[in-house]
């Protein structure tokens, strides 16, 4: 249920009755739970940086692999990284997942190939709303997802102060394909981890959350509101849940990408189901329509 869609004078009426449904399917039921928070009132914030993928492909002065260079092929998680799949088209970013036989262009690295791209070498930003709408792609042992990352999440010598200096900002992560009951299926995850990714790491789940509509057939919106206190969460506009855990206070970057479970370019069942290999049915893209990123208007 999406209550944007209702009159905005029943809209509490209709959140409380969402509040305990939520309740009883994800704290008693351990199951998502249905959007149900304040509507974000996007009127306060004004656009400070945007891509509407208008053009006919990437384009390069505002996006480039995480962590590689355009062109370049790179091992990441169960397959390869490579910005020729991040294909703009008919005004959306396609981010594909294919299978080479013989490696892509037959660079003779055969296996799964798929992409993640960032924006760390032209737009960082410190606090503000940030948001995308996207349709999710269909396929297990994968996950698409919208984030945020700073150099300083790796920085040992700032491990224990909470992720002031950087954290990974998970605004929704979609490993849930492979669930065979449609409830959780149909939802995505948002996350914070901070002090990199080795005996220090810490991490919390702040919601797991259904969406109103098929995520993998139709678009969403999801944001996140990043203070100098907390995060908060949305989905189509409606929060989703909030936390005070690891709350940056540095710049940080976006990324959008498609993941594959496994190691050293080769899938395996993974917190997104079983191995890619053993997959069926095709994979579908990761198609974006835009990516926003706002700050609050100053009065």
């Amino acid at each position: 249920m999406d209550i944007l869609s209702y009159p905005a004078i029943i809209r509490p009426v209709i959140s409380i009755i969402l509040a305990i449904i939520s309740f009883f399917t994800s704290t008693i039921g351990g199951g998502p739970l249905i959007p149900h928070g304040k509507e974000i009132d996007i009127s306060e914030y004004e656009i400070t940086w945007q891509d509407e993928f208008d053009g006919d492909s990437l384009d390069f002065s505002k996006w480039d692999g995480h962590f590689f260079e355009h062109g370049q092929t790179i091992i990441r998680r169960g397959s390869y990284w490579n910005t020729d799949l991040a294909v703009v088209k008919d005004g959306k970013l396609h981010i594909e997942t294919k299978y080479y036989p013989d490696g892509l262009n037959g660079n003779g690295k055969p296996g799964w190939y798929t992409c993640g791209i960032d924006t760390s070498r032209c737009v960082m930003q410190r606090y503000g709303y940030f948001e995308c709408r996207c349709v999710l792609p269909k396929g297990t042992g994968l996950w698409s997802a919208f984030w945020m990352f700073s150099s300083g999440v790796g920085d040992t010598e700032h491990y224990g102060t909470n992720g002031k200096f950087g954290s990974e900002i998970d605004v929704f992560e979609s490993p849930f394909y492979f669930r065979e009951d449609k409830f959780s299926r149909n939802s995505v995850s948002s996350n914070i981890h901070i002090d990199g990714y080795g005996e220090f790491h810490k991490s919390e789940n702040v919601c797991k959350v259904h969406l109103p509509n098929d995520p993998y057939e139709e678009f969403n919106t999801y944001g996140v509101l990043w203070t100098p206190e907390e995060y908060i969460f949305y989905v189509n506009g409606i929060e989703t849940g909030r936390t005070k855990f690891g709350v940056s206070q540095v710049p940080e970057w976006l990324i959008l990408s498609v993941e594959i479970g496994g190691n050293n370019g080769v899938p395996a069942d993974d917190w997104s189901g079983p191995s890619i290999n053993s997959n069926e049915e095709p994979v579908t893209d990761f198609i974006v329509d835009y990516v926003r990123m706002y700050q609050k208007k100053e009065k």
